[in-house]
């Protein structure tokens, strides 16, 4: 056997060890419910899933706020703003198709013309007619993305440290690089070691503070959802490059606000001004020392401006 070839069988059995040594089971919904389901935790049943979200604060509310949470994550992201924007708004936070306690959907898509259908579908069971769109990350592309698919129900949008432009070089967190290399990532069904939660959250914050045992906890049991590698494996393989979806940032025409952490390792704020720049009217704040999720950050800042926007309107 050729030395190149040994090589490589050496670094395929290492990894197989590797996998198998930390190698988990995907968790149940019912071992996670009890653990992550608040006393407002609701369960709507749609397109085949058990959707999980909150509906809280000012029920006159007639345009309330629906947010959005990014690659990975939840609603547990909107905790602290929803505790601030409850008092004056009506707030929904929810479990993305593919993440959180709400899991896989059955059709198995995951790009952004599935995402407006659910949005629609979503929006109509709680016989909401507008609503202003929030939006982190990869919830920030699917919220500007809807309100190119769907304009008329969207009285405004506002985009937290969105995805949406190419990337400009930025560092990244370990787990994404991971996810994102070819063969390597399939390990990721079967294996996700704490350790790598952890590493993966201090690049997501400025204040490497803000990562604590119990959210690496969370963050862990989330990912391992029964069904939810299988999705984040499907999106980091590129299944929103799927979609028919041709809407360009420049054409959006809703009211829009933009917010950014300044020192965003995985989204760059160049990013920033650039949304600024192509979405014509909208209005931008930078937060310094602030890193990809600012609501969870500084959530009395990023309530304020979102509050500062809609009411004012």
């Amino acid at each position: 056997m050729k030395p190149l070839v040994k090589i490589l069988f050496g670094i395929i059995a290492f990894l197989i060890f590797l996998v198998l040594l930390v190698c988990e089971r995907d968790r149940p919904l019912q071992e996670l419910i009890p653990l992550y389901a608040s006393p407002t935790s609701q369960f709507m049943p749609l397109l085949g899933m058990e959707v999980h979200f909150r509906d809280e604060g000012l029920k006159s509310d007639s345009v309330p706020l629906l947010l959005l949470h990014g690659m990975s994550s939840s609603l547990h992201t909107w905790d602290s703003v929803v505790l601030q924007l409850a008092t004056q708004k009506r707030v929904i936070s929810l479990d993305l198709p593919g993440f959180g306690l709400t899991g896989p959907s059955p059709e198995n898509t995951y790009n952004f013309d599935y995402y407006n259908k659910f949005i629609d579908s979503f929006s109509r069971r709680l016989q909401i007619k507008r609503f202003t769109l929030v939006g982190n990350s990869l919830g920030g592309a699917i919220a500007w993305h809807y309100s190119l698919h769907n304009p008329a129900a969207i009285s405004s949008l506002i985009l937290i440290d969105a995805a949406g432009y190419p990337s400009k070089g930025e560092s990244g967190s370990l787990g994404f690089k991971i996810a994102s290399t070819p063969v390597i990532n399939n390990l990721l069904l079967y294996a996700t070691p704490k350790a790598l939660v952890r590493k993966s959250l201090e690049a997501v914050y400025f204040n490497q503070d803000r990562v604590t045992d119990a959210q690496v906890e969370r963050f862990h049991d989330m990912a391992i959802r029964e069904g939810n590698r299988a999705v984040a494996l499907q999106i980091f393989k590129g299944s929103f490059k799927t979609s028919k979806s041709k809407g360009q940032i420049d054409q959006i025409k809703t009211s829009t606000l933009i917010l950014w952490g300044e020192k965003d390792n995985l989204i760059s704020v160049q990013n920033a001004r650039q949304f600024n720049q192509d979405i014509r009217g909208s209005l931008l704040e930078i937060y310094p020392n602030v890193g990809h999720v600012p609501m969870e950050e500084v959530p009395g800042s990023v309530s304020r401006s979102i509050l500062r926007f809609v009411l004012n309107k």
